[in-house]
């Protein structure tokens, strides 16, 4: 029986063309493909950015379910909604906390996209963009900002917070800077103790259409290189379908039964 490593290899190699990887880690995008006909869905390739993000090295991911990056804060819901789209074979963007290697929680922006033989339609690959989140964690109830909304940068070293709740000039300086320790303080402790069921970081337009990006150009590069092997592939089932001779025979019928109707 052939190791999973040789399968992980075959998953790339009999797919695509020699060059595809080097093409792959060009790209400064963070994602990662898997290979859900191998036992384990595994991951056969991960971006430099990707690892760079995660803090994991090449060996230490590759053959590795996404599960690792998941920790004891990872929202089990949308755990769920992933498993799912992946049963069904199917898109789904949704924000996620992982874990980096050091332990270290961040926020992102998860988007899945199936990656589909243009030859039988089946589902080769699944495509997992991810891109941080750099900017609020939402708590409901906790007094400030508007609807309850702290914004954390967490792209970079300083975790700026925003009093958004003070909009008048009437605010002073020791006010907004009580409120700046306050607010602190209070996201150093939710780190300490674990973020509760009703807080939620949520991706930004720009963040979105990052994501959207970055997979139209992915799936673009992987339909590209699989030309070059004959063995094509897309990011949507439909493009594999054709019509049965009965079928194009029964919508030729309705036509024109539609059409006798408008006579």
């Amino acid at each position: 029986m052939e190791s999973q490593m040789g399968l992980i290899e075959k998953s790339f190699d009999g797919r695509f063309s020699n060059w595809i990887r080097e093409a792959l880690d060009e790209l400064p995008d963070n994602f990662t493909i898997t290979d859900p006909s191998i036992s384990g869905h595994p991951i056969v390739f991960a971006s430099r950015g990707f690892l760079k993000m995660s803090g994991y090295s090449k060996n230490e991911v590759i053959g590795k379910n996404g599960r690792i990056f998941q920790g004891p804060r990872t929202d089990r819901r949308s755990i769920m909604e992933i498993r799912e789209a992946i049963r069904e074979e199917k898109t789904i963007q949704i924000n996620l906390l992982n874990y980096r290697k050091d332990g270290t929680p961040f926020w992102m922006l998860f988007n899945l996209s199936p990656v589909v033989s243009k030859e039988d339609g089946k589902v080769t690959h699944f495509l997992a963009v991810q891109v941080p989140i750099s900017r609020k964690i939402r708590t409901a109830g906790n007094g400030y900002g508007r609807n309850g909304c702290s914004y954390v940068d967490e792209g970079s070293g300083l975790q700026e917070i925003m009093f958004g709740s003070c909009r008048r000039e009437v605010c002073t300086d020791s006010v907004v800077e009580v409120g700046r320790i306050h607010m602190l303080n209070s996201f150093v402790d939710s780190e300490t103790r674990g973020l509760g069921a009703e807080e939620l970081c949520e991706a930004s337009d720009m963040e979105k259409q990052k994501a959207a990006k970055a997979v139209n150009n992915i799936l673009s590069m992987l339909t590209h290189y699989s030309e070059l092997t004959g063995r094509l592939v897309c990011g949507k089932r439909c493009c594999s379908v054709r019509i049965s001779p009965l079928g194009s025979s029964l919508i030729i019928s309705l036509g024109r039964i539609k059409q006798s109707f408008v006579l």
